[in-house]
């Protein structure tokens, strides 16, 4: 026991001084399913608060029950939280990943001190923790202009997550780090597990904002946080072939509203105009960047809607 509170006392240290998320490299599987304590740092009062996660879907605060008194300059009332309503849910219900654009230094100093923000910054530095930023329940300005279905405004419902890298918005790409790799899985993961989000709801930022953004960029690898951990969404290898086959002969005549429909259905933002317009490229771009990143013209071909049509049928029954 004496072990075990030192331990926590170290831990709630490095929290308070550097206010960070240490996510280090164990593997998720057990680690990060239901975690069996959470330990919050009460800010200016140096204080271990150590409770059970609390697991009940309908019950969104840990710790409740009993009752307690509130006071204000109004006077003071007590509050009974032994009833919970049925009719609730977690704010958050998206998981946006973006790139830095800039070096580590430049991205803390600008997550930190101008109008954008995230909720976790992930380093290029190996020894770095994982930078807890912006409070969980409250919102971080990192997704602008968004939509995702019928979903808008995602800053409201959505966790944002920055990983430093060197990639920009004029095209140019850089690969991520094994590490960071390993970090985003495991944030990820403990988030998604957290907070019940399910699969369609772990977006790219050029997902939700397909006509100005290109983050995380075709270099991330989706493919291996699916099959690896079981992170976000991936197309079935054998349906892809089979609508391959489909389509072989008439996807190049496909009418542009057809396809325009189906980015719709998948959650993309998309206007059916009939017409193979700029906007139309950028989405498909963007499908390409997530889904398709050997080739990303942001031109239709036979492979690209293939995997359209097996993810739309895989999640979007």
């Amino acid at each position: 026991m004496k072990k075990n509170r030192t331990k926590l006392l170290f831990l709630a240290l490095a929290l308070s001084v550097g206010n960070v998320l240490n996510a280090n490299n164990q593997d998720v599987s057990n680690e990060v399913k239901q975690p069996p304590i959470e330990i919050r740092i009460e800010k200016g009062r140096g204080e271990i608060i150590e409770r059970p996660v609390n697991n009940n879907r309908n019950n969104s605060v840990s710790g409740r029950g009993g009752t307690q008194t509130i006071r204000s300059s109004a006077g003071s009332i007590t509050v009974d939280s032994s009833y919970s309503s049925k009719g609730q849910n977690y704010r958050q219900r998206f998981i946006i990943l973006h790139y830095t654009a800039m070096d580590r230094d430049g991205s803390l100093r600008a997550l930190t001190n101008n109008e954008v923000s995230s909720h976790y910054l992930i380093s290029n530095q190996e020894n770095d923790p994982v930078f807890y930023l912006v409070d969980e329940n409250k919102r971080a300005w990192h997704a602008g202009a968004s939509e995702w279905k019928t979903s808008k405004n995602l800053n409201d419902s959505s966790i944002g997550i920055e990983i430093v890298n060197d990639g920009d918005s004029r095209g140019y790409f850089e690969p991520f780090k094994d590490f960071q790799i390993k970090d985003v899985a495991v944030l990820v993961r403990y988030l998604a597990d957290k907070y019940e989000i399910p699969a369609t709801n772990i977006l790219g930022h050029s997902d939700i904002a397909p006509q100005r953004k290109p983050d995380p960029g075709p270099l991330f690898p989706w493919e291996e946080l699916y099959r690896k951990y079981n992170i976000g969404m991936w197309y079935d290898n054998a349906r892809k072939s089979e609508f391959e086959n489909e389509y072989s002969s008439s996807w190049a005549s496909l009418p542009a509203a057809t396809v325009q429909a189906e980015l719709n259905k998948f959650g993309y933002t998309i206007s059916t105009t009939g017409r193979w317009d700029e906007q139309t490229k950028n989405v498909i771009k963007a499908f390409q960047y997530h889904f398709r990143p050997s080739k990303y013209d942001g031109k239709l071909d036979l492979e690209t809607y293939a995997i359209l049509k097996a993810l739309n049928e895989k999640y979007n029954k």
